[in-house]
This record gives C-alpha cells, sequence and structure tokens, in this order.
C-alpha cells in the first residue's frame, strides 16, 4: 500500500474500531500489531489446554458489545459475529447454601421468587431492572460518550441522572446495602463491581456495579459462537473491506516527531513507516508517552502526569479443559454464563484489602465463566472449558515463578467448596499470573486487564490524565485510543470510536 494516512498501533478492539472508523471516511489506514500469530490482543481464543477446547484468552462475556454505539453502527452481526445467552447470566452462590442470580427479564419468569437472594430482593430487583431498560440506550451513549456529554445526559432526564449520580457516586457496598436486605443479594454488587480494582468500600464502585449488574437483565452476558477471536475477525474484516490494512508481527519501537508533529514511526527491526496525517495508540497510556514519543518532545508536565499514571490490580487467571459440566451445588449455577464466588460484603472487603497490601488472598474473590454451556463448539462432544481470574498483586516477594501452582490449586479449593468433584474433572489447566500476561501483551502492564486503574482519581476528565482526557495527546498529530482513556476498559470499542471522530474533526473530514 501506499504511505498511509493514519498509522494505528495496536489492534485491540479499540485500535480495530478506530481504524475502521477512519478508513469508512476514505483515510488510508495501516494498523500494525506486534503479535505475529493474530490479531486481537485481550481480544481473542486459543487452545490453552488441549486441541479442541477454544478458550478465550481475555475478555468472553462482552454486555458492552451489545449497548455500544460502535459496535451498533458496524453491524458486525454482519460479518460472522452469532451472539449466544445462557439461560441465567450470573449466580452469586455461597458455602451456607445461599444464592442470587440475574436473568434477563425475559427469562426471569421461569424462576424461584426467590431467586435475587429473598422474595422482597427479587421484587425490588425487578423494579430496578425495569425502569432501567425504560433508558438503558441513552444511558450507555451517555456513559460511553466523551465527557461531559451533557447533550446524552440531557437524554436519560434530569429526574433520573440524580438518582443515578446518587448510586454511581456511592461504593458498591454502600449501594448493595441501601437497596437489598439478604446477605445473598447484598454481595451481588460488590462482586461486579470488583471486575475492576474498586472493592465494596472504594468510591464509583457502585457506577461500574450498576451497569454490569443492570445490563445483565436486558442484554445479558452474551459470548461469541466460536469465541471471542470471531468478534475480533470480522472488525478485521470490516476494516479491509474499507481499503484499511493489517501487519502482523509489526512492533512499534518508536514514534518518529519531525517539526513537531508526529511523522512516522520505527519497528523494532528497523523500519520506518511514514503517517501523513496521525499516529493513532491502541497502547498503555504511559507507555506512549514514556516510551514510544521522544521525551524531548512531550511537555514535561505530560511526563510527569504519565509516570503518575497508575495500573490496576494484577490478574490470575486459570482456564480448564474439563470431562464434564461443573458439578455446582446451587442448580441456578449450573445454567449461568458467570458465577461470582465471594459470600459477603465483609469477605469481599477484607479480599479487596489483602490485594491493595500486596499479599496474597487465602480466599480469592473468582469471576468464572461457562462458555461452553452456552456454545457446545467450544469443547469436543461431551466435554468442556471453564476459566477463572481473580485480582492478585502485580508482584509478590519472591516472585509469581515460585507461587503459581500453590496458588492454582488455592483457587480449586474454592471452587471444590462449591462444586464437589470438580477437581476429578480436570484434564487440563493452564494458568497465567500477572507477569505471563503481560509478557503476552505489553498492554496488560502488571497484568492489569482494564488499561489503568478504575480509582476516582483515574475516571472522566482525568483519565488518563488532565487535560489529555479527549484522546489527543500533547504532541501534533498523536491520539490514544485504548482503555486507558475514556471509558475504560471493557469490550465496547468506544474508546476508539470516539478517538477516531477526534481525529476527523481536527482533520476536517
Amino acid at each position: 500500500m501506499r504511505d498511509p494516512d493514519i498509522i494505528v498501533v495496536g489492534s485491540g478492539p479499540n485500535g480495530l474500531v478506530a481504524a475502521t472508523k477512519l478508513a469508512e471516511r476514505g483515510l488510508s489506514v495501516l494498523v500494525l500489531e506486534a503479535n505475529a500469530r493474530r490479531p486481537g490482543g485481550a481480544l481473542g481464543s486459543e487452545e490453552l489446554t488441549r486441541p479442541g477446547f477454544v478458550h478465550d484468552v481475555g475478555a468472553a462475556f462482552l454486555p458492552l458489545s451489545r449497548v455500544s454505539r460502535a459496535f451498533r453502527e458496524l453491524s458486525v452481526e454482519e460479518h460472522g459475529v452469532r451472539w449466544l445467552n445462557a439461560p441465567i447470566e450470573t449466580t452469586h452462590p455461597a458455602p451456607d447454601g445461599s444464592s442470587a442470580c440475574i436473568a434477563r427479564l425475559e427469562a426471569a419468569s421461569g424462576l424461584p421468587r426467590d431467586y435475587f437472594g429473598s422474595e422482597r430482593d427479587t421484587e425490588r430487583w425487578e423494579r430496578l431492572a425495569r425502569q432501567h431498560a425504560a433508558y438503558e440506550s441513552a444511558l450507555f451513549d451517555a456513559i460511553l460518550a466523551p465527557p461531559p456529554a451533557l447533550r446524552s445526559w440531557l437524554r436519560v432526564g434530569l429526574v433520573r441522572v440524580v438518582a443515578l449520580a446518587r448510586a454511581f457516586l456511592s461504593s458498591s457496598g454502600r449501594l448493595a446495602e441501601r437497596w437489598f436486605e439478604s446477605t445473598a443479594a447484598r454481595r451481588v454488587l460488590p462482586s461486579l463491581g470488583l471486575h475492576a480494582d474498586l472493592g465494596p468500600d472504594d468510591l464509583l464502585g457502585g457506577s461500574l456495579a450498576y451497569v454490569l449488574a443492570l445490563s445483565a437483565s436486558t442484554v445479558g452476558y452474551p459470548v461469541v459462537q466460536g469465541g471471542a477471536q470471531r468478534l475480533t475477525d470480522a472488525l478485521v474484516t470490516l476494516l479491509e473491506l474499507h481499503g484499511g490494512h493489517l501487519r502482523l508481527g509489526a512492533r512499534v519501537a518508536r514514534i518518529v516527531v519531525r517539526g513537531g508533529r508526529a511523522a512516522a514511526v520505527v519497528l523494532d527491526n528497523g523500519e520506518e513507516i511514514p503517517a501523513k496525517h496521525a499516529v493513532v495508540a491502541d497502547t498503555w497510556a504511559s507507555t506512549l508517552l514514556l516510551e514510544l514519543l521522544p521525551r524531548a518532545a512531550v511537555p514535561s508536565a505530560a511526563l510527569a502526569s504519565a509516570e503518575r499514571f497508575r495500573p490496576g490490580f494484577g490478574t490470575f487467571k486459570l482456564d480448564w479443559a474439563l470431562s464434564a459440566p461443573v458439578p455446582w451445588n446451587d442448580a441456578a449455577a449450573r445454567r449461568s454464563a458467570t458465577v461470582h464466588v465471594g459470600a459477603s460484603i465483609e469477605e469481599l472487603s477484607d479480599y479487596t484489602r489483602t490485594v491493595h497490601a500486596g499479599r496474597i488472598p487465602e480466599r480469592p474473590y473468582l469471576v468464572v465463566g461457562q462458555q461452553s454451556l452456552i456454545d457446545p463448539t467450544r469443547a469436543p462432544a461431551g466435554a468442556h472449558t471453564l476459566y477463572a481470574y481473580t485480582h492478585v498483586p502485580s508482584g509478590i516477594p519472591g516472585g509469581w515463578d515460585a507461587e503459581r501452582e500453590r496458588f492454582a490449586d488455592r483457587v480449586e479449593a474454592r471452587l471444590e467448596e462449591l462444586a464437589p468433584g470438580f477437581r476429578a474433572l480436570v484434564l487440563e489447566r493452564h494458568l497465567a499470573a500477572p507477569p505471563d500476561l503481560e509478557r503476552a501483551n505489553a498492554n496488560l502492564v502488571g497484568g492489569d486487564l482494564g488499561g489503568g486503574s478504575n480509582a476516582w482519581n483515574q475516571q472522566l476528565f482525568l483519565r488518563p490524565f488532565f487535560p489529555y482526557f479527549r484522546y489527543r495527546m500533547p504532541v501534533r498529530g498523536v491520539y490514544l485510543c485504548s482503555s486507558s482513556t475514556h471509558p475504560g476498559g471493557g469490550v465496547h470499542g468506544m474508546c476508539g470510536y470516539n478517538a477516531a471522530l477526534r481525529v476527523l474533526r481536527d482533520l476536517g473530514a
């Protein structure tokens, strides 16, 4: 191809969405991906255990993909993406036999009337879910748009915005205690908030908990038939249909700045590729400013901000090949897309404090994914895949090499407690501690899956850092489109979508 108008560094979902939106406008776009085997970054699938067992390497359950403007406009379903849902979206069992679960509203009628912990809590939950469904589209357009998004928030309505603000500014634990009565119901929101590094006591934890809980009642937690890689492949197809190009095995070592603006990128093999208009980086924010750009070209205040930008918790992920489904004691868990393991708000708070203190938790909180229950193509007939992840310190004394097997056994013991006989079904397991995740994908700094901490001082106008919160970076012609920007982690593509619109406005295209 001729020298591109735009170079996109990285082929995660945000990079591919940005590239496709730019290519749609007739710009010549080249996406450079370091991985020599496949595009997609953490949105992909591989046979991690045995042949025939398809495991999602990162993101697997994709509610935000179903409510995102980016994916609505791209119509990925026309290019091989088929969404599948389980009868129940998430279940939260405990060793004492108590449980709460969420199903999409149209599927919940077949569940017991105390499915959300108790009958009173179920009634309260269903009222919240119906209210949310009435304005979900406007709400997600507002949440996922660049701040302040006043026009989008006006569509939600002033009365609703005031009520939502109270929920979003709460910690997930405080919100759960305000809304629900039973221990089982009260552990749901904090468990969902802990998908990021926001424990039950953390400011703004209510925002993510609300989003993940209420979207489970509408679009649910769908998977892509055949594996998450199918969604990446659809995005690549769309890119190429609009004339864009993807190049694998092309690791960008640095961005060349001439005359005060980005002029080219240099690969780690020394090849220089000119960029006529812009370089758009789907990278960790600090990597862009501190490593890819020459420091002399970046204002000192921006360098200082990049040095302060911090990752969220590290992640420890396990994938199993199983000879049969997980034998959960809880009946709802046997039909659920995801199972969250955390017995109470108090236990989840203790767990969060332990990780913050840099210690390995004794009773780790778990997010468990049962893709093959929904999608039989993920495993040979009769067999199943399973994954679980938890948050851990990125680094520990002595390093993770000495601890990964012992910690994996601890995770399996937690599952055995809720599903006696689980260990006997394991054919093979694959472990990934924080250093393993970062080696596989340089954007997973310290094993953080979210592109940076979700603490209050790295949100909205402060993500990644002020005043560079609207995708344009301090060097002309350089833009950031990764989950280090608003609205952060999750497979919604809106960081890339928003960044592409900013590039187009700056180019007058």
